[in-house]
């Protein structure tokens, strides 16, 4: 029987090349929830990224998994919760990663987005900030040993790309695989505003007439210089015809720094980055959110996810109930593709593909957990930083100390501030979360694999 409509091979590929969008996922490192003008900051401008806020969805209720970069960073790579890593804090130099019982980088072995990604057809690279390792750490693996084609990096070993080269790099790759006629995946993990602040004067002059400090004049000129960078690889989509075929991302590791109120103004230096201002001009805001970064509270944990996907991601909104998590990006980004995951994988994350196109509520179907060394009792000026451990599941999230000795719960739902300690009135909740944290740390490896160790270690 003949095919009256038959297809030639050239629409075949074609077809297939049209069912796998572009991906942009752009991580910014420790940008506030409060950080941008579309949510109401009183000085900082971010047109570009307010710029995808109109062409698409604005997510409030994202969470990273964890206050603190490494570990958030690590939830998106593999889709895991990072204490299944052992990645429970930053990378740093080799004594600190020992004594916090952490390996000395992410097992490059392991299951990781941009190689699932490379095994559908796509190209993959990584530009900016790593910090799955440390630039203290020469013997660790570099990005392409993840599985990208391609990578500019900081916090890495081997050679440190200037931070402010993110854009550009970026933009030459997406003109590369355009002109190859592959799909594209892009990690562009942009330094700020983390310290140090490598502000550039003309930055600075933008906010000349607002009356502010020295400090906010200085975070609000890092945060305009990245904004206009995001705004050159949008231009970029544009320009190419690309905007309509991309899925763009923008969201942070962690929630905000926040210099106390005596953190003096003065430069500091960084062996990856280079001098900046320090902690001193940290001034983000979490707009009302209790915690800074570091801290399991909403503050450190609920961040900007602005979603852009045109004809699939509705313009214009903002979604306040879909509750979606880092470990979700994995397996939503493969489903995006079109990529299936590897039948021995299991992930912590869900696709949330049917929440980016306005599909599903505020439920999801697996629980979600942190893990963060706190500090116990709370300092009087860290008063929300004491949670090391934390579970949400349906409407309710709560929150212990190290021994469990003490507990808060909230209704993140209708309680998205957590202004309402509800454990004395709803006892059946804090005991049926208590039981799936004490599940879910029973799964947890007692060391990581010294594989994963560094050779200073033996030094």
């Amino acid at each position: 029987m003949v095919d009256s409509n038959p297809i030639s091979a050239a629409d075949a590929i074609e077809s297939d090349r049209d069912a796998k969008p572009n991906i942009l996922f752009i991580f910014a490192d420790d940008w506030g929830w409060g950080d941008l003008s579309c949510h109401g900051h009183p000085y900082v401008k971010t047109p570009n990224i307010d710029r995808l806020a109109r062409e698409g969805t604005d997510f409030h209720r994202f969470t990273v998994a964890s206050g603190v970069c490494s570990p958030s960073r690590t939830a998106v790579m593999t889709g895991h919760f990072p204490a299944r890593h052992n990645i429970d804090g930053h990378f740093a130099w080799v004594p600190s990663n020992a004594k916090r019982n952490m390996p000395d980088w992410l097992d490059p072995s392991a299951v990781t987005l941009p190689r699932l990604l490379q095994s559908g057809g796509y190209k993959t690279a990584h530009f900016g900030k790593w910090h799955l390792s440390n630039d203290m750490i020469p013997d660790s693996p570099t990005p392409a040993e993840y599985g990208y084609d391609r990578y500019g990096a900081f916090n890495c070993s081997g050679e440190q790309m200037p931070v402010h080269e993110d854009a550009n790099e970026t933009i030459a790759f997406i003109e590369s695989a355009h002109a190859d006629d592959q799909p594209f995946f892009v990690n562009l993990w942009i330094h700020e505003p983390h310290t140090p602040f490598h502000v550039i004067p003309k930055y600075r002059w933008r906010f000349r007439e607002l009356g502010l400090s020295e400090a906010d004049e200085i975070y609000a000129a890092v945060l305009s210089h990245a904004d206009d960078r995001i705004g050159e690889v949008l231009d970029a989509l544009d320009r190419l015809n690309l905007t309509d075929e991309t899925l763009v991302v923008f969201s942070s590791d962690n929630g905000p720094a926040r210099g106390s109120a005596n953190s003096k103004l003065e430069l500091s230096y960084d062996t990856a980055t280079g001098a900046g201002f320090g902690i001193g001009a940290a001034k983000g805001i979490t707009a009302g959110r209790k915690g800074y970064k570091a801290s399991l509270f909403e503050g450190g944990i609920n961040v900007p996810f602005i979603v852009r996907w045109p004809g699939k991601v509705a313009a214009g909104q903002s979604d306040e109930s879909a509750m979606m998590s880092g470990v979700d990006l994995l397996p939503t980004f493969c489903d995006v593709a079109g990529v299936e995951l590897p039948a021995d994988y299991q992930p912590d994350g869900v696709s949330q593909v049917s929440a980016l196109k306005g599909e599903a509520n505020s439920g999801r179907s697996k629980p979600l957990f942190w893990k963060f060394a706190s500090r116990w009792p709370p300092r009087a000026n860290h008063p929300h930083h004491w949670a090391s451990y934390c579970v949400v599941h349906d409407k309710w999230k709560l929150l212990t100390n190290e021994d469990a000795s003490y507990v808060e719960l909230y209704d993140i739902v209708a309680d998205p501030y957590e202004a309402t300690d509800l454990k004395e009135s709803q006892p059946d909740a804090v005991a049926s979360l208590s039981r799936q944290l004490q599940e879910w740390q029973a799964t947890l490896p007692d060391s990581p694999s010294p594989q994963l160790f560094s050779k200073l270690r033996s030094e």
